[in-house]
């Protein structure tokens, strides 16, 4: 007999089951590939607005995984192959496990933009193929004689259309999954030539992280058409995307993927805004529509930390123990002069490169483990609490205490498994300091409401915690 335990979460009315996992493995990583411009011209990240070194913060907050992405001859020299050793050399050596992302291309390449390396835009498509191996063979022999050996390499990032257009494509008339398939092969055989008997995991990275049909598209005619072997499902899901879709989307596809693959799945890029505003820097910011986010989610620090915490938790509950971690994308892209910054809505630190409390979703057991960040921005962020209730399982009373740094209007409140509010508890000012409160079990109107799973959320100032009760007769 196996025993299942599971975490409940309410999300948009509907309820979602996600098993608890084991995450003393869990990939929890960040792409900081624009980190080292920014520190070049000043920009510094802070901690209760002292300056900490970038990595030295990560690393606190529970980070373990970094990725950093490669282009073949950048305009400036950054995320290029000198600058891709020297921060590689120091991410192996603060401990980090390391993802490399090719992107086979001089600048950014994603679903609309594959363009070829300028070196090889007139090469044929055997020299093509061949620069594809030696270049990629090249880059990790240097990696790995530094000492700064990949755990996990991308070939190629977000090539849901193929790479190196045109020669690459895979849709239209001239798209041609052959010549994509065997580009991508090369650029695997570079790797494992490379690392011979080292072990380096292969990752084949798409967007659309909720969108089924076209990651059904894709890897059927990589994995099943075209023989291509490797060993991760890497996906982007960013939730103002709508064809990124839903949460729920997600969770259904991860679970599709996971069965129909049996492959180790990782959401390796996400990303959510603490605020609608922007630096004006002169960089035009990516925008987001705030109608197609997720409703339970504020465009705020604390809206930013419950999203990941959510995220992480469906990811960890993907069937089988496929999903085993998550990236978050640029969180320390701050806007610093000339560099400027089209990310610092999105970033995990504020305008004035103070941190957020959104960091402590990378440590190893959040449940158990507490986070040493303090926000700025958040008052509340390792003093503002609510505390496990006592007894839990109960019947047919419990306690449930919470902190509040200073004098504050709370709103206590006791939820059911679908969302819907069953009682307040407290709905008034309170001084600062620890208080307590006890709940009978019975609803707003005094009847005794059954056995099951509940919900106490409290409310202050923007700021909320939420704990789950389990109600037993």
């Amino acid at each position: 007999m196996k025993i299942f335990l599971y975490c409940i979460i309410v999300f948009s009315f509907q309820v979602i089951v996600l098993p608890q996992a084991d995450t003393s493995s869990f990939i929890r990583g960040i792409d900081i590939s624009t980190a080292q411009q920014i520190e070049n011209a000043g920009g510094v990240w802070k901690v209760n607005s002292a300056a900490e070194d970038v990595l030295y913060i990560f690393k606190e907050n529970g980070v373990n995984y970094v990725r950093l992405r490669l282009w073949h001859t950048p305009a400036g020299g950054y995320c290029g192959l000198d600058s891709t050793l020297k921060f590689a050399r120091l991410i192996k050596a603060k401990g980090f496990k390391f993802l490399l992302d090719i992107h086979y291309s001089d600048t950014w390449a994603d679903p609309g933009h594959q363009t070829k390396p300028a070196a090889w835009d007139t090469l044929s498509f055997p020299i093509l193929e061949d620069s594809v191996y030696l270049y990629t063979k090249d880059v990790i022999t240097a990696l790995k004689n530094q000492n700064a050996l990949p755990d996990m390499v991308q070939i190629g990032n977000e090539i849901t259309g193929g790479m190196l257009w045109p020669d690459g494509k895979n849709y239209g008339s001239s798209g041609s999954w052959t010549n994509f398939a065997s580009l991508v092969k090369e650029g695997i055989q570079g790797v494992r030539d490379a690392a011979g008997r080292d072990t380096v995991k292969i990752m084949i990275h798409i967007d659309q992280g909720g969108n089924n049909s076209t990651c059904r598209w894709f890897f059927d005619s990589l994995i099943t058409s075209q023989n291509v072997q490797f060993d991760v499902i890497g996906l982007s899901y960013y939730p103002w995307y709508t064809s990124h879709g839903t949460l729920i989307q997600l969770q259904n596809n991860l679970n599709d993927l996971a069965a129909r693959y049996n492959k180790n799945i990782v959401i390796v890029e996400t990303a959510y805004p603490w605020t609608s505003g922007y630096v004006n820097d002169g960089v035009n910011n990516v925008g987001f529509d705030s109608t197609s986010l997720p409703k339970d989610y504020s465009i705020s620090p604390n809206g930013q930390k419950d999203y990941l915490t959510f995220l992480r938790k469906l990811i960890e509950g993907v069937n089988n123990k496929k999903g085993i971690g998550f990236f978050y994308w640029e969180p320390a892209y701050i806007s610093v002069p000339p560099v400027g910054s089209a990310w610092e809505n999105y970033a995990m630190f504020d305008f004035n490169g103070n941190a957020f409390s959104s960091l402590q979703v990378f440590y190893k057991n959040d449940s158990t483990e507490t986070a040493n960040i303090k926000s700025e921005n958040n008052s509340s962020a390792g003093t503002f609490e609510l505390l496990q209730n006592f007894p839990n399982p109960f019947n047919p009373s419990t306690t449930i205490k919470f902190y509040i740094p200073k004098d504050s209007y709370i709103t206590l409140s006791i939820y059911n498994i679908l969302g819907a509010q069953v009682k307040i508890l407290f709905n008034d000012f309170e001084g600062k300091g620890e208080h307590s409160v006890n709940w009978d079990g019975t609803n707003s109107s005094g009847k005794p409401v059954p056995s099951g799973i509940y919900f106490a959320r409290i409310y202050t100032g923007g700021n909320s915690r939420i704990r789950k009760m389990i109600l037993i007769k």
